[in-house]
């Protein structure tokens, strides 16, 4: 059944093939069976899953059902989930059980989605290779020695390895997109507002978005469709339409317009990783597309950018974990600074550290306006530059990432070097893009990703652009090996 892409199960289940219980006991015993190797979960939940699962079957047999109902779902754990553990990947929230739920949580639980457990992150969603969090490391299913990217990366692993049909992420700087290229999976990060932020645990409040993770762009459809949608309880929010995502599929693409920005394709890019891309961008001209050279000259300003306005707001949110109200709280404090003090040096990990020190070092009296208002208005220039691409082009494709995935331990004593490895996906959440990674190739048996990126609220464009690849290529239908 692994074998099987959401909309198959789907199909599968309407027919009576198996029930819903079935299919979640078989994905359960797959985790019991992978999980110890690859790390991808925090916390498995078959007590939960086996009762919605049962809800999902009598809906189905009621005919009430939809897409997704009966379908096993991973949900990064930075969703709040009613009665569960939600940690955040973090010491601090280690015994953080939530009283509500997430929109997005609520929203998969309204289609009978079936919630198998919630999947390793780096800790509060800072990291690029998923090692920062304090339930270990989590691996690439390609290659046990390397990592699954982040700081998305379990929910990634976990689709990779076929443990689950689909799963949630959030992406702050790529933490979607760049653990997609290097598992080999789907991974779509919506316009900013698209996907409600409610219940979410905040990182970078103007940069945080959710979105998913599944084998195929229509799969990944689906899950977008219940995703997304306005929601009063986030103030980001944005109040539109949303179409049905899977309906858009099967346009042609004859004439449509591809900009090949030059930064992109520069140097310290891996010519493997390149020449992959090259020859994935032929079979868009094959259908018809146009290929054109564009320029983006403030994209290279964009991780020092993002280095100042996501540690300042980092700094912010997480001011909140003081040992007082929930998260970790020392043992033993002597006074009020004390606790704070030794609550927040035990409970938070070193890049965490790092980047709240950042972050309010920018955001202090005399370095705000050198620092913080600088980068926000150089934040304006790359996003100026983007809207001036779409008068010319359609759509903007290039490298997801640099490389293909590093191995475990290469980048943890460099956080420069981490930074870097996110050079192409930053500038999108800086300007509030969306950006799609599909499967393009492989360089020495690892993956490769093809991110596409589209003017505001084309995601219906962007999964139409992605399924067509994955109809004329089978990149996204490759499974690591001991994992068929």
């Amino acid at each position: 059944m692994h074998s099987k892409t959401i909309t198959e199960l789907s199909m599968a289940l309407g027919r009576g093939e198996f029930s819903s219980e079935e299919l979640t006991r078989y994905y359960l015993d797959r985790i019991s069976r992978f999980n110890a190797a690859l790390n991808t979960f925090i916390t498995v939940t078959p007590d939960i899953a086996l009762g919605a699962a049962r809800k999902a079957d009598e809906r189905i047999r009621l005919g009430k059902a939809g897409p997704l109902t009966g379908i096993p779902i991973a949900q990064k754990d930075i969703f709040c989930s009613n009665g569960v553990k939600t940690t955040c990947g973090s010491k601090m929230l280690d015994n953080f059980v939530s009283p509500y739920d997430a929109s997005v949580i609520e929203r998969f639980s309204q289609a009978g989605a079936v919630m198998v457990g919630k999947t390793n992150m780096d800790e509060f969603a800072m990291g690029s290779s998923n090692e920062t969090s304090y339930y270990g490391p989590v691996r690439n299913p390609w290659d046990s020695d390397r990592v699954p990217g982040g700081s998305s990366g379990g929910s990634a692993a976990a689709v990779a390895g076929r443990l689950v049909p689909g799963a949630t992420g959030t992406d702050t700087g790529g933490s979607i997109r760049q653990p997609a290229s290097f598992c080999g999976v789907t991974g779509l990060k919506p316009t900013y507002g698209l996907v409600s932020r409610y219940g979410m645990i905040a990182f970078a409040s103007s940069l945080d978005q959710a979105g998913p993770f599944a084998r195929t762009a229509e799969d990944c459809a689906l899950l977008l469709s219940t995703m997304a949608g306005f929601d009063a309880r986030d103030s980001t929010s944005i109040d539109l339409q949303i179409p049905d995502y899977r309906a858009g599929l099967g346009k042609p693409l004859a004439g449509l317009r591809i900009g090949l920005p030059t930064e992109y394709f520069g140097e310290g890019f891996d010519p493997g990783v390149i020449e992959a891309i090259e020859q994935a961008l032929t079979v868009y001209e094959a259908l018809g597309c146009e290929l054109k050279e564009i320029h983006l000259p403030n994209l290279p300003l964009s991780v020092p950018v993002y280095y100042v306005v996501a540690p300042a707001e980092c700094s912010s949110n997480l001011a909140r974990y003081d040992g007082v109200r929930f998260g970790h709280r020392c043992e033993d404090p002597c006074d009020l600074e004390d606790m704070y003090k030794r609550s927040r040096g035990e409970g938070f990990g070193a890049e965490v550290k790092r980047r709240v020190m950042i972050g309010t070092y920018t955001l202090s009296a005399g370095y705000y306006d050198a620092y913080y208002l600088k980068a926000q208005k150089i934040r304006r220039l790359i996003s100026d530059d983007f809207r001036r691409a779409f008068q010319d082009v359609d759509v903007i494709m290039g490298p997801t990432s640099p490389t293909t995935a590093f191995r475990l331990g290469d980048k943890m004593d460099d956080p420069i070097t981490m930074y870097l490895s996110d050079i192409n996906t930053i500038a999108v959440n800086l300007a509030g893009l969306p950006g799609l990674s599909i499967p393009a190739g492989l360089v020495q048996g690892l993956p490769v990703g093809l991110q596409i990126i589209g003017n505001y609220f084309t995601e219906q464009s962007l999964l139409n652009l992605a399924d067509h690849f994955q109809r004329e290529t089978d990149w996204h239908a490759r499974v690591p090996q001991g994992f068929e």
